[in-house]
């Protein structure tokens, strides 16, 4: 990412301290969105953690000024990560910029609140050592340092489109190629498109089916009907 031109950073933090961010430079909205789902897939959690923007949240506007036509930058971090903002000037390349302390909701970021999510969501009061850039530009979302599987394992998800015969057939030709293809242990999540559109967006997933390995990276992906069991068990060991 270039400091010298205007982008949109955004950053959403765990209460153990794991964070997922966004560069962007088009200063598009639905971002926390993207990111809440994120932290969902890579925590495995039962739904996105909306609740933590207004509290775990820090945002980044640089900007040119139409009166100076200088680049300016706000950044501006929730109380909670306020001691994240060294972390925060190396994801986003800062240098020389002011933090500026953003108010937060008094009833939404009290502590009895927030722990109430404890029971639901643990992983997220757990430290997992995840620092994860979502919507890379020429990249896809990966899990940068997955903290619920061994790195010897493999990561896939299946993106299909509703309940259907076909796609009982997929995954049952699916799970028996990973079977005799890998010499690990794999991990196999399946999304419907229809109810995740989400997470079909932020995995940039435009037809189905559509089998991504996540991990071990380099990241692979296989578009369209899944009869060349060859060709898949090549692909996924690459």
């Amino acid at each position: 990412m270039g400091t010298v031109e205007p982008f949109k950073g955004l950053a959403l933090f765990t209460p153990g301290g794991d964070v997922v961010y966004a560069v962007d430079p088009h200063h598009r909205d639905r971002w926390h969105l993207q990111l809440c789902v994120a932290v969902q897939e890579v925590l495995g959690l039962p739904e996105p953690p909306h609740f933590l923007v207004p509290c775990y949240s820090a945002t980044v506007d640089r900007y040119l000024n139409p009166q100076t036509q200088r680049l300016e930058t706000i950044a501006e971090a929730m109380f909670a990560v306020w001691r994240y903002r060294g972390l925060l000037n190396q994801l986003f390349e800062l240098e020389s910029v002011s933090w500026e302390l953003k108010p937060s909701s008094l009833e939404l970021c009290n502590p009895l609140a927030l722990e109430s999510y404890r029971p639901q969501f643990p992983e997220l009061w757990q430290n997992h050592d995840l620092v994860l850039q979502v919507g890379r530009q020429g990249h896809d979302p990966a899990i940068l340092n997955p903290a619920d599987a061994d790195t010897s394992g493999y990561v896939f998800r299946l993106f299909i489109r509703g309940d259907s015969p076909t796609t009982e057939e997929t995954l049952l030709r699916l799970h028996e190629t990973l079977d005799r293809a890998l010499g690990h242990p794999y991990t196999l999540k399946v999304i419907d498109v229809l109810k995740h559109p989400q997470q079909t967006e932020l995995d940039r997933v435009s037809a189905t089916p559509t089998l991504i390995r996540i991990w071990p990276q380099p990241i692979r992906r296989i578009v369209g009907e899944m009869n060349d069991l060859d060709f898949i068990f090549k692909l996924i060991n690459n």
